[in-house]
């Protein structure tokens, strides 16, 4: 038997995939670790399938452990005797809550077979949402930016957890970057804001990303065209 770890997609429940909704459907209980978590899931599973589970909101290291050892002896019975499911936003592997989980279950249930089901995550869906397209060759650096972090570096990054918009602008643009900004890309749960605007999300929301670029970066994407003679010449051929 089985604890599946499926990734629910950025927020929307049409954006789970269909091997995560046919994973929640064949589980016996399915435990989430969060309100929005839980109400994407309930579009697969009916309320009865739905497992409890208390996770505080804190930065006490001692009080996050003793929950997540809890939550852990919960789930292992479930996960011996049948299938469970334990469900997050994003991907289970990306900066998710599930890493404390299965580091749990690791050290104090290593019986209990563990099994992850991607999803899409926000920081490859903000492409879309925000008409990006970071082309083939083209390096980009993922990073966190809370509480007004500004980290820099690369020249493109995507930020995320950006809970204090001007003050992580302030110091990219003081860097040379140009900064799009995202809030609840794809999620039922709230209003999406796609902004180049700090002064428009200032209030802090756990729910925001942005997309930093240089702003003396040449970009030139390679391109193709058909030619009267219906031939078709690159970008470099025609310069």
């Amino acid at each position: 038997m089985t604890l599946y770890g499926i990734g629910l997609g950025p927020g929307q429940a049409d954006l789970v995939t269909v091997r995560g909704k046919t994973v929640l459907e064949s589980v016996d209980i399915v435990y989430s670790p969060g309100r929005l978590s839980r109400t994407v899931a309930l579009n697969h599973v009916p309320e009865s399938k739905i497992g409890d589970l208390d996770f505080p909101m804190t930065r006490d290291e001692e009080k996050l452990r003793a929950a997540w050892k809890t939550a852990a002896g919960e789930i292992a019975p479930q996960a011996r005797d049948g299938d469970a499911a334990f469900v997050t936003l994003g991907d289970p592997n990306v900066y998710s809550t599930f890493g404390h989980l299965r580091r749990t279950l690791d050290a104090f249930h290593p019986d209990v077979d563990v099994e992850i089901v991607p999803g899409v995550s926000a920081m490859t869906a903000f492409a879309t949402a925000l008409d990006v397209e970071i082309e083939a060759g083209a390096g980009l650096a993922l990073r966190e930016a809370a509480n007004g972090h500004a980290p820099t570096g690369p020249d493109r990054m995507i930020l995320f957890k950006v809970t204090d918009a001007p003050a992580t602008h302030d110091g990219l643009t003081a860097a040379g970057y140009d900064v799009t900004y995202g809030r609840r890309l794809y999620m039922e749960q709230g209003e999406t804001v796609i902004t180049d605007d700090p002064e428009e999300i200032d209030e802090r929301d756990y729910y925001t990303l942005a997309y930093a670029v240089k702003r003396d970066l040449d970009i030139e994407p390679a391109t193709a065209r058909f030619d009267e003679m219906g031939e078709t010449t690159s970008v470099e051929e025609r310069v």
